[in-house]
């Protein structure tokens, strides 16, 4: 997308008061604004449950593009993916067919996560641990075993101390991408994180279970994991056309006014488009609305 000095460079004339170039006119400023921001280091890896057990809210694709990001911007990220669906998988270019070796490998039958952790091809410094269907069956074979809901935080410690022996650089971030819904996988992802992140759609049932959701954090950090804490909430699909999605960001942001980044991320054509060519918006369309709102709210994140 060409910016308001590189339409006229080329003979265009766009008036910043029409609609389309006062969108031209406000992507430079924030794209200036990003290219003045270094994103630092955490003082230690920082661990994030992507949660909210509405489906549709754009869970995964939050998940995949903050991640993205945040290693384009120099940062080690993995994307730990516990959804049996696979789509950050998908979006990240990881094979994740049956017959690879994935996190339910890791969860039941003790692999270490070295063995399932792929580099994402078109990223540099981003990992993932790939879903396959077998996860469908785990929250069943789950219940059997020791330790159950401990198995993924495990996994995860010593995958930091076998990176440590090896000489390898500290992750940063870690991204763990949830069902929608409240079972052992989720469960196991709330004992590994440090902090939730939950998108809410920008719609009317936005508010719609998340009462739910957060007593179940509530007896999640009560009886399991007291290190846990709700540390970021992030508007998607926001049509700014409608009266609806600025009355849902008002409640949400009345409600929550610590949690809510100010980065709204967009309805997006090509944020839709870009799991389908097995990419993150990031690397598909780098120059778009949606990218931009995806870098924003990972330096917002990283700034926190």
């Amino acid at each position: 997308m060409r910016g308001p000095a590189d339409a006229s460079s080329s003979g265009i004339s766009i008036d910043e008061a029409s609609p389309i170039g006062s969108q031209l006119a406000n992507e430079t400023k924030r794209r200036e604004r990003l290219s003045q921001r270094a994103l630092r280091k955490p003082s230690a890896t920082r661990v994030f449950t992507v949660s909210n057990q509405k489906g549709g809210v754009g869970k995964t694709t939050t998940t995949v593009n903050i991640a993205a990001a945040l290693a384009a911007s120099g940062l080690n990220v993995l994307v730990i993916d516990i959804d049996p669906q696979g789509n950050a998988s998908t979006a990240l270019g990881i094979e994740h067919h049956a017959d690879v070796e994935s996190i339910y490998d890791v969860l039941i039958n003790d692999l270490a996560l070295a063995d399932v952790v792929r580099p994402c091809p078109d990223v540099e410094r981003l990992e993932c641990a790939p879903a396959t269907i077998h996860l469908a069956g785990a929250e069943i074979e789950l219940v059997s075993l020791v330790a159950r809901e401990q198995r993924l935080r495990r996994a995860i410690d010593n995958y930091a101390k076998e990176r440590a022996d090896q000489g390898l650089e500290r992750l940063d971030y870690i991204f763990i991408d949830c069902p929608p819904s409240l079972g052992l996988l989720t469960v196991n992802a709330f004992c590994a994180a440090t902090e939730v992140l939950i998108p809410i759609q920008c719609e009317y049932y936005a508010l719609e279970g998340l009462s739910q959701l957060l007593n179940n954090i509530g007896m999640i950090q009560k009886h399991l994991n007291g290190d846990l804490r709700v540390s970021t909430i992030l508007l998607t699909m926001y049509d700014g056309r409608t009266n609806l999605a600025a009355q849902v960001a008002a409640e949400v942001r009345e409600h929550f006014p610590d949690q809510v980044l100010e980065a709204v991320v967009p309805r997006s054509v090509r944020i839709s488009e870009a799991p389908s060519y097995q990419q993150t918006v990031m690397t598909y369309d780098p120059s778009s609305t949606g990218a931009l709102s995806y870098l924003e709210a990972a330096a917002e994140i990283a700034e926190r």
